[in-house]
């Protein structure tokens, strides 16, 4: 996504910059599978004795056994297939049950308040999980310029109704193998963003 960049922007605190961290990484790896090198920089991950540290480990015990060609093979099976993959990331389809509905069409007008449009180059949806989770990652680091009500608003409309149940069926989908562990941390972020914005409302 690009957007236009606030004239001046404040000092992002430093739990902020680990939600835009924790958003990006997430984004990342639903946009494509890794590769060898970015396999390779999760399997060094430590992480701590928080159940969102412990997943993180599981993640880097997967990236440290598997292998860039059969991480991008079950990406394909999860999320490409021939015909469609075992699991459509878009809240259109978790929200009504087919593609490119009402939803999209509220998160288009949602973005374009805030300044937000599609990069060249991106065919997808805009209410891909990926595209959503970078849009937050943003927020987050002050690229757009929102504060924490405006957050909690547009992941209350766009990520919450979905996106637990989205990372529900990736943890069990028949081909999840490394991405079992980006499940939960997904799951996770989901549920400790939506109990922050619900303190903070």
């Amino acid at each position: 996504m690009t957007q236009s960049q606030p004239t001046s922007r404040p000092a992002i605190a430093a739990d902020d910059v680990a939600r835009s961290e924790q958003y990006r990484f997430l984004s990342r790896m639903l946009i494509s599978a890794p590769d060898e090198v970015l396999l390779g920089a999760i399997a060094k991950i430590k992480g701590d004795q928080t159940p969102m540290g412990a997943a993180f480990n599981a993640l880097a015990a997967a990236a440290a056994e598997a292998n860039a060609h059969a991480v991008e093979r079950e990406y394909f099976e999860l999320f490409v297939g021939v015909g469609r993959g075992e699991l459509l990331p878009y809240a259109s389809f978790y929200l009504t049950g087919f593609l490119n509905e009402r939803p999209l069409a509220e998160l288009r007008a949602d973005l374009a308040r805030i300044g937000v449009a599609r990069a060249e180059g991106r065919h997808e949806p805009e209410d891909h999980i990926a595209l959503l989770l970078e849009v937050m990652a943003d927020m987050c680091a002050g690229d757009i310029d929102i504060d924490i009500a405006g957050q909690g608003a547009f992941f209350g409309r766009h990520i919450a109704p979905w996106a637990g149940q989205f990372f529900d069926d990736l943890a069990i989908a028949p081909s999840a193998r490394f991405y079992r562990p980006l499940a939960e941390i997904g799951r996770l972020l989901t549920d400790i963003e939506s109990r922050a914005f619900t303190l903070a409302a």
